[in-house]
């Protein structure tokens, strides 16, 4: 019983012994200085969400009638998830072209887009984007109403004047699929881009 008690008490003596000259032998871990450090997180000034406004100027490219060209405006409202990928929805309208004498369309549609912008460290960001959503063409006098499918591609700058706005200028395609022949709209545009 004693031996057993004496046993008991110098386990209970050595074992914090033990412990700390164990813990006294562990080396600091061994930083590689030549690895590459982890990527700066985005900044967080361009997360979050935004609203557009365009206004332009658009050419209408229709097979099997006049082509012509009227003003364009438009609006949306988007979110920045990094400082390489955002995603917006679109609505934009036209003003009136003439296909034939006495016939006229105007088009409007919603299409959802996303877009990848070339970040880098000046106040210039290049972009390319696409869209996808559904338009409408309004005919008068002998031109008729109809409805489809839309398509849309974009490139162009975004020029940064502050850390929440942004003016763009670009480049946009816009097409209606529609019974008959389709609308294909060549558009150039001036826009802000507000950032919350």
């Amino acid at each position: 019983m004693k031996f057993f008690k004496a046993t008991i008490l110098a386990g209970a003596v050595m074992l914090p012994i033990a412990m700390s000259a164990q813990a006294a032998d562990i080396d600091d871990p061994v930083v590689d200085e030549s690895a590459p450090a982890d990527p700066a997180p985005a900044d967080p000034s361009l997360i979050g969400l935004y609203l557009r406004g365009d206004v332009g100027w658009s050419i209408l490219d229709v097979q099997g009638g006049s082509d012509d060209d009227n003003f364009v405006i438009g609006g949306g409202i988007g979110y920045q998830f990094s400082d390489l990928f955002r995603v917006d929805v679109t609505a934009d309208f036209s003003g009136e072209y003439e296909v034939a004498p006495g016939a006229e369309i105007s088009t409007a549609t919603v299409l959802g887009n996303l877009y990848f912008d070339w970040a880098n460290d000046t106040m210039f960001t290049p972009y390319v984007g696409g869209g996808i959503g559904y338009g409408f063409v309004d005919g008068s006098g002998a031109a008729v109403d109809d409805d489809g499918l839309a398509y849309g591609a974009a490139a162009g700058v975004a020029v940064g004047l502050t850390d929440n706005l942004d003016v763009d200028v670009g480049y946009r395609f816009r097409t209606i699929s529609i019974s008959g022949d389709d609308t294909q709209e060549h558009q150039g545009a001036v826009g802000m881009r507000l950032k919350f």
